[in-house]
């Protein structure tokens, strides 16, 4: 039996890891060229959304990918409402690590670089806006964009400007005016960003940001490299298909759904053995859940609470008609969610995805786990099932005739004395749907049958007599 069950799961894990190395196989770099027929490139990256992990590996690939095919300069562009502190950080890592010259340009016009875009744009080597764009409110708030705590607001504000100095210092910028934008929250357009010292320039477009950085000297990890941007052939990288969807399911409510239902399909699985699409479609989901969960700053309580609670609805289907087990993974299966993401309201900037799961989806799941698990206690406790089995119906079956209803491999179930029950053949032996056995033990909440041919054991429950032809 335990064999059986070892090699079961091992297919479900194999099914599932093969579902998704298909899908890492077939996404695309996410890279297209335009304009220019030239071998010498500019790549440019467009991140237009709230900065999380996502973005920060994002740019961090596509870096990586003008360095390795030589591009003479990276241009990105910018547009966001603000992030992630550590997405940030990382981003910003990044752009000074990289030998190749960045650019961070806020457009199109109408964008901004708000909050983290602020630590983006003033990172890099050249920092450009287009006209009736804005940068800045930089404050540290709460991960649901409340205020912080005194000190713990203090501290972060703190940690937050001492990043933008150094930043500053290094890119030779102006100390005073970014330090306004975690401080004050001041925000400045474009010319006000120009003239205050914040950025380097004001283009009105990526032709004319190229054109106006044609010779200039731009810093980079190990030195300073002069821009030749004459007949650059453009090439813009994007997200690839792997990278959508670790944006999708990184939103905490949709990491919240993948985790729930694949746990429950895995119950489902263990309690179906030989059904093996709900275990794979489990794990599938769980993967993406987990993967969705490492792009969030989480809490390990939340994940455990969520395993707790697939351990106890499996509980409750062992021990039937209980009711304990279920409403207690029910509970558990929404605090789970409560505490899974910005429960403990970790600083964050302004602009940042929202930190935390719907609480309307929370309590619908946790009422429908709770009232699913009552059914069951409730319909086992008024049902006759395997598990109340009594001495007296363990006699009467022995020597019944059942019809298989799930094919016998050896295991499946039979419809016998109007009731459902699992089954078990003697190993290596087969039974299609539809065929007879009869009854030969009951075994827990298992019967033992065997081909029709195979006679009855003597009354009195003695041993069952060996098998013979008839």
């Amino acid at each position: 039996m335990i064999a059986s069950v070892r090699v079961r799961v091992i297919r479900i894990l194999a099914l599932g890891g093969a579902a998704l190395a298909g899908l890492a196989a077939v996404a695309p770099s996410g890279a297209t060229a335009q304009d220019g027929s030239g071998s010498r490139e500019v790549t440019i990256v467009e991140l237009d959304g709230a900065i999380d992990r996502v973005t920060a590996r994002f740019l961090s690939r596509a870096l990586d990918d003008a360095e390795s095919r030589g591009s003479e300069l990276v241009v990105v562009r910018l547009d966001t409402p603000g992030g992630l502190v550590d997405a940030m950080r990382d981003m910003v890592g990044d752009i000074f690590a990289s030998p190749v010259p960045v650019v961070v340009f806020v457009a199109p016009e109408g964008a901004r670089a708000a909050s983290a875009g602020t630590f983006v744009t003033a990172a890099a080597g050249i920092a450009a806006m287009a006209p009736a764009t804005n940068i800045g409110a930089a404050s540290v708030v709460g991960g649901q964009g409340e205020d912080l705590p005194e000190t713990l607001g203090r501290k972060a504000t703190q940690d937050a400007a001492a990043l933008l100095r150094s930043i500053a210092e290094r890119r030779d910028r102006d100390v005073e005016a970014l330090e306004a934008t975690v401080f004050e929250a001041t925000s400045y357009s474009a010319d006000e960003a120009l003239d205050e010292g914040i950025i380097d320039l004001v283009a009105a477009d990526l032709d004319d940001l190229l054109r106006r950085l044609d010779g200039a000297e731009v810093p980079v990890q190990g030195g300073v490299v002069v821009l030749d941007t004459t007949d650059l052939r453009h090439r813009v990288v994007e997200l690839n298909a792997f990278e959508r969807v670790l944006a999708f399911v990184s939103d905490p409510t949709i990491t919240f759904l993948l985790l729930s239902f694949g746990g429950l399909a895995i119950v489902t699985e263990l309690l179906h053995f030989g059904a093996v699409f709900p275990g794979v479609i489990g794990v599938t989901m769980l993967v993406l859940g987990f993967a969705g969960v490492g792009q969030l700053p989480f809490s390990w309580a939340g994940v455990a609470l969520i395993v707790l609670a697939m351990a106890l609805f499996f509980a409750e289907a062992q021990a039937p008609g209980i009711g304990f087990f279920g409403v207690t993974g029910a509970i558990a299966l929404v605090l789970g969610g409560l505490f899974l993401v910005g429960f403990f309201g970790a600083p964050a900037l302004p602009g940042s995805p929202e930190l935390r799961v719907n609480r309307a989806v929370v309590v619908v799941m946790g009422a429908i786990a709770g009232a699913a698990m009552l059914s069951l206690a409730w319909q086992l406790r008024h049902a006759r099932i395997p598990g109340y089995t009594s001495a007296v119906q363990r006699e009467a079956l022995i020597g019944e005739v059942a019809t298989v209803t799930t094919r016998l491999d050896p295991t499946g179930a039979v419809h016998v004395a109007g009731e459902h029950w699992e089954a078990r053949l003697p190993e290596g032996s087969v039974a299609e749907t539809g065929t007879e056995v009869r009854v030969v033990d009951v075994v827990g909440l298992v019967l033992e049958v065997a081909a029709t041919s195979v006679a009855a054991p003597a009354p009195g429950g003695g041993d069952t007599p060996d098998v013979a032809p008839a």
